[in-house]
């Protein structure tokens, strides 16, 4: 059974989230509201928010799930090189920071084969732009 969380609630325990063989593997939690707040605690603990308009906010928290700090993250060699190329030649901007929240409705809005509507949801553009004005997205 899935939990389903009030305002308050903390995300239940990980080893709570269905199993591979159900219909919905690693779903863990279901919730009426996406805050800022209840995101960075759920990335915190692997969990991350999965849902299109018309549905409660889910949670998912696959087993396997990776996190990766960035301070964590090994750049290999060959990549570094590529990346200089990449920025040395004209043909290229790369711009970071630009508009968070055009970016990430442009997301919303791309075609993708087989697939209709979008998970990005208002709501999701929201909390991770609360998020990105506070240096976490």
């Amino acid at each position: 059974m899935i939990t389903w969380l009030s305002a308050i609630d903390p995300f239940p325990p990980l080893q709570r989230a269905l199993d591979a063989e159900s219909d919905a593997p690693g779903l863990l939690a279901a919730s009426a509201e996406l805050t800022p707040e209840r995101l960075e605690s759920a990335y915190r603990q692997g969990i991350f928010p999965w849902y299109s308009d018309g549905q409660p906010v889910l949670w998912w928290s696959p087993n396997p799930r990776m996190v990766l700090s960035p301070s964590n993250l090994n750049i290999a060699r060959s990549l570094r090189k590529t990346l200089r190329a990449v920025l040395r030649d004209p043909r290229w901007d790369i711009r970071v920071d630009e508009d968070f929240t055009a970016v990430m409705r442009a997301c919303a809005t791309a075609p993708r084969d087989g697939q209709g509507g979008t998970w990005i949801t208002d709501d999701i553009v929201a909390a991770y732009g609360s998020l990105h004005r506070t240096g976490l997205a």
